[in-house]
């Protein structure tokens, strides 16, 4: 009888952690890191959820951009942050995927060990953009002018190894065409290059070449994922403009520090999925295309082990190297 009283006792006080973390986060300002520079998609998402999860915590949640190694210093950096959830990441698959396939033993955290899914803020397509001075008509159209001047035609990305990069070298090969990959550090400064029409194309993330795109800055030549996204019904797919199976997204999700208690990972989960689920957050999500949102922590887990082995897979295949 002692000894079930004992456990039931030891029990109970492992709980109270829990409860107490749950019932009291957040007790300050949350910052939200993102990757990338303003301006860019990851940043855009990341203030749309980040406004209105201050409003719901009663604290101010602050977006704070580190940009670099297409994401990946970010990720560094909140893999060393105490698990407290003051610090989370905006996740993005270069720092969970494309960093893993490219560099693998080679990053300087883990993503299964140093961090925590939370919730899975969106998947969207690459517009495959282009400054409205170039032959942008559809993809036949940059096809036959890289073919016309193999190896000059400028295509911009976020970086080395990021999704732009990525989509890039997918087409690369598919198309059987050379093009020059033209590094930028986030989809800020390239698309500000584009525009101004320092390069002539772009796969950028939907997120961010939306507004450029409604504005009339950059034009939309195709998008690539295998469905055309509610945000963009007049973009034809690379698939329907001839490369079946063409398909390369870039998604979205907060993550946090490994270790996270699971009653704070639980609440930013119920808590993000309450925002998404906003009509005014729903219309801004569309507009970027960001699609598919939402769900449980065991989901985004399981989806990035899966975006993963995709990556790995076309990363071999193709045999694409970046520096480390």
């Amino acid at each position: 009888m002692q000894r079930r009283t004992l456990i039931q006792g030891a029990a109970a006080a492992l709980a109270v952690p829990q409860a107490w973390a749950q019932s009291t986060w957040p007790s300050g300002p949350v910052r939200i890191i993102v990757g990338f520079p303003p301006g860019g998609g990851t940043d855009a998402l990341a203030r749309v959820v980040g406004q209105k999860l201050g409003v719901m915590w009663g604290h101010q949640v602050i977006v704070e951009n580190k940009g670099g190694a297409a994401g990946l210093l970010a990720a560094e950096y909140v893999a060393q942050q105490p698990s407290d959830g003051a610090t989370l990441l905006m996740a993005h698959i270069n720092s969970h995927a494309l960093g893993p396939a490219l560099q693998p033993g080679k990053l300087r955290y883990s993503v299964e060990r140093d961090f925590t899914p939370l919730v899975l803020v969106g998947v969207t397509p690459n517009l495959l953009i282009a400054h409205p001075g170039a032959p942008n008509k559809s993809v036949k159209d940059v096809v036959a002018l890289c073919k016309a001047e193999p190896g000059k035609i400028a295509f911009g990305s976020a970086g080395p190894g990021s999704a732009q990069h990525l989509a890039l070298e997918m087409f690369k090969t598919r198309a059987s065409v050379d093009a020059i990959h033209i590094p930028y550090k986030g989809s800020g400064p390239l698309l500000t290059d584009l525009i101004g029409g320092q390069i002539q194309y772009s796969f950028e993330t939907m997120t961010a070449a939306t507004p450029h795109v409604k504005s009339g800055k950059v034009i939309a030549v195709a998008q690539t994922r295998l469905k055309r996204a509610k945000g963009h019904p007049g973009v034809p797919t690379m698939q329907e403009q001839g490369y079946e199976g063409f398909d390369a997204t870039t998604w979205y999700g907060l993550a946090g520090p490994g270790k996270l208690p699971a009653a704070i990972a639980d609440k930013i989960n119920r808590d993000v999925n309450t925002v998404l689920a906003l009509p005014d957050v729903q219309e801004k999500m569309d507009n970027y295309g960001a699609e598919d949102g939402g769900g449980t922590r065991e989901k985004f887990a399981a989806f990035i082990a899966s975006e993963q082995l995709k990556w790995a897979r076309v990363v071999k295949e193709g045999n694409v190297r970046v520096e480390s």
